[in-house]
């Protein structure tokens, strides 16, 4: 008779194959809350979550690679498929994770996984859409678009504020310039996936199903850019984009991301209250903490590079709403956990 114990194990397999490839937003997610507590000044918080972001990362690294090795036909089909743009996730974890190590004076260790990160980025970043415009195989038409699209500009965003970061501690010509070029193309892709998904979401019907938390990074995206213009304008080292464009640009940005907070919101009241969609654990929920974290971390950096002390103060405020909404997701994702362990049994 097999024991529970053994039941348990086999099924670790069959969540590995299956492991959706936006689950790095999870890193997203842990990496820029600790950020936002550490604006905070509560450092012995934001140090666990360091921990637990960096302790998730090796793990889902570990996981994706026995997933390319063992199953490598199911991986290239989410690849080549509608969620290719979910493979980006691990771009950006990784690279709030440099910021935030860079941060806490570890910049050795930063400075490995930056070029992790613009490595992931070339592949991915040009990859997946390549792959989605050459490939037979997918869906056509808008209804593949969905809100994971937004981390071609999250990746790209994150690489501008890691090598920003970084610029700071490093004496290295490469990285103030590749932290504006990246800025700068970010500043244009965005207005361009913005408009698919607005087109998506308003041209064909779509059920509460379909409207997945990861919408959120429709303003997450708004916001890492916000905060990558910042970090341009922070920099020591001199940058070829005029400050007054980048903070002006920035502040616009920052304007439609609050915009898109009660529209958001009510997309949220649509499923969850008028159309009575459960609360329950799927991927996108790290999706929907990593723009709020970062929304308050982006509003901080900001006020401080612009001199707006309203702009910064809110910004400070605003992470602790991200630390609430971080621990509600955990507690979803535990209670699945035990749900799957018991079905085991």
């Amino acid at each position: 008779m097999r024991s529970p114990d053994d039941s348990q194990l086999r099924m670790v397999p069959s969540l590995v194959r299956e492991l959706d490839p936006g689950t790095f937003a999870f890193v997203m997610a842990t990496g820029i809350v600790s950020t936002a507590l550490l604006a905070e000044g509560a450092t012995v918080v934001s140090a666990i979550l360091l921990v637990i972001g960096i302790a998730g990362y090796l793990v889902l690294l570990l996981a994706s690679g026995y997933r390319l090795v063992r199953w490598p036909r199911r991986m290239l089909d989410d690849f080549a498929g509608p969620r290719g743009f979910s493979f980006l996730a691990f771009v950006a974890g990784t690279n709030v994770l440099v910021s935030r190590l860079t941060i806490a004076g570890y910049v050795t260790v930063a400075m490995v996984l930056l070029a992790i990160g613009i490595l992931g980025w070339l592949v991915l970043g040009y990859g997946v859409p390549l792959a989605l415009i050459t490939g037979r195989r997918h869906q056509r038409g808008l209804d593949q678009v969905n809100g994971m699209w937004f981390l071609w500009v999250v990746a790209i965003q994150s690489v501008a504020v890691a090598s920003g970061t970084l610029a700071g501690e490093v004496d290295l010509v490469v990285l103030p310039v590749l932290a504006s070029v990246c800025w700068a193309i970010g500043l244009v892709l965005y207005p361009v996936i913005a408009t698919l998904v607005l087109a998506r979401l308003m041209l064909r019907p779509i059920t509460p199903a379909q409207l997945m938390p990861a919408y959120w990074i429709f303003m997450g995206a708004c916001a890492i850019t916000v905060l990558a213009g910042a970090t341009v304008v922070n920099m020591p080292a001199h940058t070829v984009l005029p400050e007054s464009m980048v903070l002006g640009m920035s502040f616009v940005q920052w304007s439609f991301c609050t915009w898109l907070l009660p529209v958001l919101l009510g997309l949220g009241v649509w499923r969850h209250v008028i159309n009575r969609y459960p609360w329950r654990y799927e991927t996108g929920l790290w999706g929907m903490v990593f723009p709020i974290g970062m929304y308050g971390v982006a509003s901080h950096r900001l006020g401080r590079a612009s001199g707006a002390e309203w702009l910064s103060d809110f910004g400070n405020g605003e992470g602790w709403v991200a630390v609430g909404v971080w621990l509600a997701v955990m507690l979803t994702v535990l209670l699945k956990a035990r749900r799957l362990l018991r079905h085991s049994r």
